[in-house]
Parts: structure tokens; sequence; C-alpha cells
């Protein structure tokens, strides 16, 4: 008999959705309802996922699903994630008329659908979860249908990711036909290391999840994606996707292919260098706040990237370490982007926060401290992040990343001071409202808390991450 206690988080979930769908048909105006009530889902799942111990290690459903301390964490972060992205959009979602039931009820879909890749251990199962997330955030994308924008951005993203999605499904079948299986530990044993036909399958579902976390040259639909789009999706997208699509990184490169790291190490390392320095400098002449961010994810993400690339514990580790805290920065830049609001309507422009500090100084600090902290301005915790990340780097010998990664560092700094210097020196342009809900304000309290007050005491968060151990 089969332990389901270990997924009831998972199992709740999806309840909750069946039964918020079947609210929304048979009540109407249900749509407040349904939003505060899959905020409340999010909940009972985070109090599912905390009640069993965090150091389980079980396998389940013949060794393909996979509950360990990896993904108990992970798991804790996207459902952290995804109540604080709910909580800072409430009021964004109704002020430009997107706040209908299906909106909510595809955002807990699509963290179902990481939530299976998370502790998938098995190909078939893998791509079961990324397809229920990526169908689901199809529809995100291009929900604001009244917008040309937004309709582009969600058909760029489905004809891209449908591709990415298909590189990897023949990446998967290629190591099936090689291995003679799906499961990762089966693929491990039955490892044949002179076989073409694996080294090819890897490099497809590099590939295939290089356009899911958007690392160069597979980031073409980033920005686009990111500035058409709403910004309480662009959010959802800068944040959970990339948390899902880092652990499936980890469970593959480390587990079945571990044995040839010299095959794949090379393209993981290709792919940060051409991130890190593309992502700082493709930023700089960026207009709109919600494009510059996509570069700069892009950047970020090839920072994940490099601490993956080393091969050792301690890369993984750094990685962990380093989407934890992108995780709070991004929420906190997001939630400064939701309070440029005036006479109900959003400004996004770099332009749009000019002056911004004459009149919202506590708003002005809070983007400064996220900006500086983005920058990897010591001593907050964006410094950390990068610090983690070039230790194990460094430990490794990879010398040239190292000081790759440092270089564009000094030159993301330099489009991050950019807006600061508007904020505090330029012309102002006018006041926005205060009147913010009270969820954006304290996502944004939490996370400003969280980056300027990191170095204080930063010990529990490296001691939880020190007992996630791959190899």
């Amino acid at each position: 008999m089969i332990n389901l206690n270990f997924i009831y988080s998972e199992i709740f979930l999806c309840l909750a959705i069946m039964i918020l769908l079947l609210i929304g048909v048979f009540k109407k105006n249900s749509s407040y309802l349904i939003y505060n009530l899959s905020i409340l889902s999010l909940f009972g799942c985070f109090a599912l996922i905390l009640s069993f111990p965090i150091n389980t290690n079980l396998e389940l459903f013949n060794n393909s699903y996979k509950i360990d301390y990896l993904s108990t964490y992970m798991k804790i972060l996207l459902i952290l994630s995804g109540i604080f992205v709910l909580l800072s959009s409430s009021k964004y979602i109704q002020i430009i008329k997107i706040n209908k039931i299906e909106y909510p009820i595809l955002i807990l879909s699509s963290v179902v659908g990481m939530m299976v890749m998370i502790s998938s251990n098995d190909l078939i199962l893998f791509y079961i979860g990324l397809e229920l997330q990526s169908l689901s955030l199809y529809v995100l994308a291009s929900f604001n249908r009244d917008n040309i924008l937004s309709s582009e951005s969600g058909l760029k993203y489905f004809v891209l990711s449908a591709l990415s999605s298909g590189l990897l499904l023949y990446g998967c079948s290629l190591i099936y036909g090689f291995s003679g299986s799906t499961n990762f530990n089966l693929i491990s044993e039955n490892m044949n290391q002179d076989s073409y036909g694996l080294t090819f399958g890897i490099v497809f579902i590099i590939t295939g999840l290089a356009f899911k976390i958007s690392a160069v040259p597979f980031h073409m639909w980033a920005p686009d994606v990111y500035e058409g789009s709403p910004t309480s999706v662009t959010i959802f997208f800068a944040i959970l996707p990339k948390i899902a699509a880092l652990t499936v990184f980890i469970r593959i490169l480390y587990v079945p292919f571990l044995s040839i790291i010299d095959q794949w190490q090379t393209i993981i390392v290709f792919l940060s260098i051409a991130s890190m320095l593309f992502g700082s400098i493709a930023a700089i002449g960026q207009k709109n706040l919600k494009r510059l961010i996509a570069y700069s994810s892009i950047g970020h993400m090839g920072y994940a990237l490099a601490g993956l690339s080393t091969g050792t514990n301690l890369g993984i580790q750094s990685s962990i370490t380093y989407i934890s805290i992108y995780l709070f920065m991004n929420l906190a830049f997001f939630s400064c982007l939701f309070m440029l609001r005036r006479d109900e309507k959003y400004f996004e422009k770099v332009e749009d926060l000019s002056g911004l500090s004459k009149n919202h100084p506590i708003l002005s600090f809070s983007f400064m401290i996220v900006l500086f902290s983005l920058a990897g301005i010591p001593p907050l915790v964006g410094f950390f992040a990068k610090f983690y990340i070039f230790t194990a780097v460094v430990e490794q010998s990879m010398y040239s990343l190292a000081i790759i990664g440092l270089l564009s560092t000094v030159i993301a700094a330099f489009y991050y001071l950019r807006i600061i210097k508007v904020i505090y020196f330029d012309t102002e342009k006018g006041k926005y409202e205060k009147n913010h809900n009270i969820g954006l304000k304290i996502s944004l309290a939490l996370s400003t808390i969280f980056i300027l007050f990191y170095f204080i005491y930063p010990s529990p968060l490296v001691e939880i991450i020190e007992k996630i151990n791959i190899i």
C-alpha cells in the first residue's frame, strides 16, 4: 500500500482547484471569493507540507516520485512565493479588470505542475508536471485579452515554449531508448558512457530546461513576455517557474548523469557565461522596468547555473541559496512596481520614477535597497548570494567563470545605479497614490527587511540548505 501521507499537499491542492471551479460555475460574481480562497488553499498546502518531517527521504509510485529534503525545501519556497504573489497583486488585477474566476485557478494549476516537477524522479512524471505548468502559463500570459501586447506575449510564449517542450520530449525519448528506462536511478545504473545517443539526449533536455529559465541563447521570449503580460503574471513568471526548473536541473544532472559530468559541464558553463554577460549588457538600454527585470533575470539565472556547473554539493547549495534570495529581491521589486499607481493607471517606465524620493521617501528607499541588492552591493543580501556562488566556483578552480561573473556584476551595477539616480536626482513627475492594500504592504515590508538585515544573522538559511546533499 502506497503511503499517501506525503503527497497530501498535492492532493489537497487538486481538490481545492476542483471545488473552486465548481464555486465559480454555480455562483455568480464569485471572482473575489475564489481569489481569497485560492490564497487560503496555498496556506493549507503550506501547512500540509510542514506537517511531515523535513528530513523525510522516500520514493513513491515505483520510485518515480521522490520526497526528500530538496523537494520539501523547494516546495516551501514555491508555496510561499505563490502566497506573496497573490497577496501583492490582488488590487492590481481588480484595477486592470482581469479578476476573473479562472485567474487564481490557473495559478494553482501551475503550482501543482511545479510541485510534480520538483518531486519527479522519472522522465515521464517530470514531463507531465512540466506540461501542466506550461499549459496554465500560456493562458496567464495572454490573460489581458484587451491588451494587444498581452495577446502577443501569450502567443510568443506558446510557440517558443511548445518548441522547447518538443525538444525536451525528444531528449527524454533518446535517453529512454539508449538506457532502457525513464527512472533516474535506473538510468544511472544502465548508463553506457560511450553512447552518443545519451549525449544528444542530455543536450536536448538541457536546451528545453534552458528555455524554461530563459538562459541565453534560449532567452528570446522573456523580455517580450515580461513586458506584455499583466504585471501580476510577470511577477509569477519571474519567480515560480525558475524554482521548479532549477530543481529539475539538479535532479537530472546530478542523479542519472553525474558519471558523465565531462559531457554536460561545458554546456552549463557556456549557458552561465552567456547569460551573465548578455543579461547585464542588454539591460543597459532598457526604458521599460519589466523588460529591464527580464534581462536582469537572464543574468541572475546565469549565476545560478554557475553554481550548478561545479559538480559539487557546495555548488548545488550555493545555487539553491541564490534562488531563495533572488525570490525575495524580485518580490520586493515588483511590490514597488505595484505601488506606482495614479488615477487607476499603473506606470512601468524608468522615467516614471523621476523624482520619486520627493513625495515617496519610504517607497524610494525600498526601491534603492532592492536595486543595490540586485547589483550585489554589500552588506545587502544580493552580495551574499553572489558570494556563495563565487566561493563554490573558485573552490573548483574555475577562475575564468568567476572573473566573468565579477565583470558582469560590475556592468549590471551601472543600470541599477542609473535607476537610483533617476529616483533621487531627476525632476519630479507627479505624486502616486498611497492607499495600497495590506497584502502589498506586507510583501514589500517583509522582503525589504530580509534584504536589509540578512547580514546580521545569515546562518539559519545557510544551515537549512547545507542539509541538502545530492551527491
